[in-house]
């Protein structure tokens, strides 16, 4: 190895995440990746755009790619196999060791967010028979990271209980584990979804869970870290899927991979736009008539759009917070209608004065100000009933919920006020 290829390795290995955003402004990156060890591109890896993953791990050779699987976090190498396709995953998992290769396909079974995809493999098993010597020497050797307890089981496998690693700085190195052991505050199963795991965690103030099998078998660990950082990106991922982007498209990502994640939820807008026009064209010959009704349009169309987005926002929070279940709608519902009611009729007030001040007209004031209060009410429950709809259809509430949202509250606020100056042309 040169000295650049020294360097080069030197940089990915202690600075992954920076080498990641560099290598994501360069159009030729399978090509750099496909030189580095595979500890460095597992590194590397580990902080690479989900949309260039792919390529990026199809770069490397067949035995630096098993190698990477091997050395990768269990959330890493899952993502890379998920994102494979079917024969291309089967090709890889072949190239593993017998076990990785079951466990990996048990692990792929699972649902998303539950606890099997949130754990680390386990590198070392620890027994109560050791010595806190031969413990702190294989932890040396696994080069495990940000460990505070060492999980111990018997001869099957079965968890007893965990160490604390500061108990063991401070013992001599010929005491026996067990004489070191603490019962386990929380144990996790592989089926745990991420709510389940949060709860665990605020219960017992750990920094990590253990996870068993249904006969009580340590599979792996739960670190806390892993556990907000994925709620962390599911966080942002919701923001993106409201808008109608893909959960997997970053800043720096290639603009073709975000043409192909955003065109069809475009188009899907551009279909509604459609029907708010429509709307707008049933009555053509209100607004020949009376002009400053098309000035004054945008007016209600934005505030109700407002109204609806900040009751959105506030349903889908309860929802993921699990504050409310779907079936609390009504009582969603009713909340949200009281607020329209006064939030509409406060700014009915401003409006149908601003706007009586500009036209001196009474007659437009007065039907601005009733499209307004009618245009907040509705957006308020469509804001609340959009998630909630989706939810108990079995959808994700985040999924393009703000375009939909959108239509509803276009077609409202068009048709409200719209609607209220037909029927009150002779005040204008």
């Amino acid at each position: 190895m040169n000295l650049v290829d020294e360097l080069r390795e030197y940089y990915v290995r202690e600075f992954p995440a920076e080498a990641a955003r560099v290598l994501e402004r360069r159009d030729s990156a399978a090509e750099r990746v496909e030189v580095l060890s595979a500890e460095a591109a597992t590194r590397l890896l580990e902080h690479a755009d989900p949309g260039r993953l792919t390529d990026l791990f199809l770069s490397l050779e067949p035995d630096r790619r098993a190698r990477v699987l091997q050395l990768a976090s269990l959330r890493t190498a899952l993502l890379i196999l998920r994102s494979l396709a079917p024969e291309e995953r089967a090709t890889e998992l072949e190239a593993l060791p017998g076990r990785i290769r079951t466990e990996f396909e048990e692990l792929l079974d699972y649902p998303e967010r539950t606890a099997g995809r949130f754990m680390d493999r386990l590198r070392s098993r620890y027994r109560r028979e050791q010595s806190v010597g031969e413990a702190l020497s294989e932890l040396r050797r696994s080069h495990s990271q940000r460990v505070r307890s060492l999980y111990l089981v018997d001869t099957e496998d079965t968890l007893v209980g965990r160490v604390d690693l500061q108990d063991m700085a401070l013992a001599e190195p010929e005491t026996p584990m067990a004489d070191l052991l603490h019962p386990v505050e929380a144990v996790a199963q592989l089926s745990a979804t991420e709510e389940d795991l949060v709860a665990l965690f605020d219960s017992s103030r750990s920094d990590s869970i253990p996870v068993v099998d249904d006969e009580g078998k340590l599979l792996g660990i739960i670190r806390y870290t892993n556990l907000f950082q994925a709620a962390e990106e599911a966080a942002t991922a919701d923001i993106q899927r409201m808008v109608g982007a893909s959960a997997d498209e970053r800043a720096l990502s290639p603009p073709l991979f975000a043409v192909k994640r955003r065109l069809v939820w475009l188009h899907i807008n551009l279909l509604t736009a459609f029907l708010a026009a429509a709307v707008v064209g049933l009555f053509e010959s209100t607004i020949a008539q009376f002009t400053a009704l098309a000035i004054l349009l945008p007016v209600v169309a934005g505030q109700s759009g407002n109204a609806g987005s900040q009751a959105l926002a506030v349903t889908m929070r309860g929802l993921a917070l699990r504050e409310v279940s779907t079936l609390q709608w009504r009582t969603v519902l009713n909340k949200e209608l009281q607020i329209g009611l006064i939030n509409g009729t406060a700014l009915a007030l401003t409006c149908g004065l601003g706007v009586w001040v500009w036209s001196q007209s009474a007659g437009l004031a007065l039907v601005i100000a009733i499209a307004m209060v009618t245009a907040m009410v509705m957006a308020g429950i469509a804001g609340a009933l959009v998630p909630m709809v989706l939810a108990r259809l079995g959808q994700d509430p985040a999924t393009a919920s703000s375009i939909i949202l959108t239509t509803v509250t276009d077609v409202a606020g068009f048709l409200s006020f719209l609607g209220t100056a037909t029927l009150l042309s002779g005040l204008l």
